[in-house]
């Protein structure tokens, strides 16, 4: 059986989706089906690879994380897209993107960085919004149960692998970064927010470090589910179950940040699955139970797909299941237009 929605992407709910990288930009490219208030709030404490050239180079945010969420949301010509994800292969920009270089030009232009990526926006046409979470020049720091520390989010896995124990807590320095006010007021009118799927510690939680994030969050009366990762990833979460997830997330915020999590039943190809072995990731295990004693109640639908032979969320079942979630669990007041109330069905 499936959900069948019946309202236009226009009169959707107001959504917040919370992350980065991959995770969230696949979540974004499903949930544009189904609204158009989306507000994307996105870390910026990546330091690696292009983003981490240009940070170094001209002193800006790292652009690799809104560069893709911008690729899931644009509304452009198909040329356009293959251009926003062309990556240089040769000379001074061999390994950039041209998307990260075009939002690096609307920076220089822009007094500032939210800014140039409110241009950005307009020039895709996205459907939505996206924040990055903070303009302050913010670097992760790890912490691991043996004693020892790292700083830079690109360096944290390889570390982690080294001292072969588990990160104890994560860090922003400094500690003082605020949010952007267009962030917390996006959260302040949420009908749903979303704490996307992606690297528990270096793209999820780094956006509840900034100050400001998870004070508005616990105010607001939105539905507030997690979608857990599928998979464990090498050099973060070795061995982690569902209940290590949202432990560590509650960790790092505060018990009962959200009490849904949605996780993948689906069944997943065997050959697939040995490939993920030997990189020692594994499917995470659900634990019910322990969920459960943490007060977040587990709903288990089918939202795996594998692409290019690696396990990803399918981005449509994911944002349908979410937005039926949405819809079964939100209190309509009476009286309330009917175009703006979501209805579904389920299929057989």
């Amino acid at each position: 059986m499936e959900y069948v929605y019946h309202v236009a992407p226009e009169h959707g709910p107001r959504v917040v989706a919370i992350g980065g990288g991959t995770g969230l930009s696949t979540l974004l490219r499903g949930l544009k089906l189904y609204t158009k208030q989306i507000t994307a709030i996105v870390t910026v404490a990546d330091d690696g690879g292009g983003s981490g050239v240009l940070r170094q180079d001209l002193g800006m945010p790292p652009p690799g994380d809104i560069r893709h969420c911008m690729e899931s949301l644009a509304n452009v010509e198909p040329l356009m897209a293959q251009l926003l994800q062309y990556r240089f292969s040769e000379g001074g920009l061999a390994g950039q993107s041209f998307g990260n270089l075009l939002l690096a030009a609307l920076n220089g232009i822009l007094p500032t960085f939210d800014q140039a990526v409110e241009g950005m926006s307009q020039v895709l046409a996205i459907t939505g919004r996206i924040l990055p979470v903070t303009t302050e020049n913010v670097q992760l720091k790890a912490e691991f149960e043996n004693g020892t520390s790292v700083v830079g989010e690109s360096v944290i896995g390889e570390f982690k692998k080294e001292q072969n124990c588990r990160i104890r807590q994560v860090r922003l320095l400094p500690d003082t970064a605020m949010a952007l006010p267009a962030a917390i007021e996006a959260i302040k009118k949420a009908e749903m927010i979303i704490f996307a799927p992606g690297s528990l510690y270096t793209s999820i939680i780094p956006n509840l470090l900034v100050n400001g994030i998870v004070e508005a969050i616990r105010r607001s009366d939105a539905l507030k589910v997690y979608a857990c990762n599928i998979m464990t990833q090498e050099g973060e979460t070795e061995g982690y179950t569902v209940s290590d997830h949202i432990h560590a997330l509650f960790q790092h915020s505060y018990e009962g940040l959200f009490h849904l999590c949605l996780t993948n039943n689906g069944m997943l190809p065997q050959a697939i699955m040995q490939k993920y072995q030997q990189t020692g990731a594994e499917v995470i295990f659900c634990d019910k139970e322990a969920c459960e004693a943490l007060g977040v109640e587990i709903i288990s639908r089918a939202v795996a797909t594998v692409d290019n032979g690696r396990v990803r969320h399918n981005p449509g079942h994911l944002a349908r299941e979410l937005m039926a979630l949405h819809a079964e669990r939100t209190i309509r007041v009476a009286g309330a237009s009917k175009k703006q109330i979501p209805r579904y069905r389920r299929e057989n």
